[in-house]
């Protein structure tokens, strides 16, 4: 293995995200939230390497996959992180790395300095956890999915992990930094380990894998009186609707 990938799974690198995130991060986000996990016999018989993809609508999103997987699953699991964002600064690399043993990710598409990270971690034997969207949701709705994680799990034949996060936005939605009080309840549903059909392409899959999301994502949802997607996708078409008054922007 590379010099600069065996650190995703070092043994030193284990016990360390090990008090990061199942004694400090897991311990604080049970108390500020109330958090409910849904499929765990979904993840039986789950081994790494798997991409995990899950919606994404705050920055609780990362902490709720880490925090909700069992460790066996969780201790090498590696979170692209935006490049131009999270490794400009010392402190944020260093702590982003500490707990969700983030690898940088360019958003800038000219750029190759760190092509290829995520296949190599992957051949390294990391699991790795991608949200599709490719940035939070601004108001709780579902964006469209690139298919990239859906091409490599066809190309390495690597199965994909459906996740939907439910209930994230409301308890720290996009511009807060810290949960909301009065812990709101946040669900983690993980669905079935899946990978593409015989003569489905990345594109495809992609749009299957999000579809499912929405059908985990909504059941939760309407089970536990909580917004489904539906529900967020009319808010944001009666904003976009709203005629404002002259120079007043409409409401985000």
């Amino acid at each position: 293995m590379p010099s600069d990938l065996r650190r995703y799974s070092s043994p030193e690198g284990e016990l360390a995200r090990f008090v990061a995130q199942k004694l400090i991060m897991k311990p604080y986000m049970w108390a500020a939230l109330n958090v409910h996990v849904h499929g765990k016999a979904n993840l039986k018989k789950l081994k790494a390497p798997y991409i995990a993809i899950a919606n994404h609508s705050s920055h609780l999103d990362a902490c709720m996959v880490f925090c909700a997987l069992p460790w066996r699953l969780s201790k090498d699991l590696a979170a692209g992180a935006a490049a131009d964002y999270f490794f400009t600064k010392w402190y944020k690399r260093i702590a982003t790395r500490l707990f969700f043993n983030t690898y940088p990710v360019e958003r800038d598409s000219s750029s190759h300095k760190h092509k290829g990270m995520t296949r190599a971690l992957l051949e390294a034997g990391n699991p790795i956890v991608i949200f599709p969207e490719g940035t939070r949701s601004r108001t709780g709705a579902m964006g469209p999915f690139n298919p990239g994680s859906a091409a490599i799990s066809i190309q390495d034949d690597i199965p994909i992990l459906p996740i939907a996060l439910v209930g994230d936005y409301a308890a720290m939605p996009y511009g807060a930094f810290t949960p909301v009080p009065g812990r709101p309840p946040v669900h983690v549903v993980f669905g079935r380990p899946t990978k593409a059909g015989p003569n489905e392409d990345a594109v495809e899959f992609s749009q299957r894998l999000r579809r499912y999301i929405i059908e985990l994502h909504d059941a939760t949802a309407r089970a536990y009186q909580m917004p489904t997607q539906a529900d967020f996708d009319r808010a944001v078409a009666l904003r976009d609707a709203a005629v404002p008054e002259p120079g007043v922007l409409p409401p985000y």
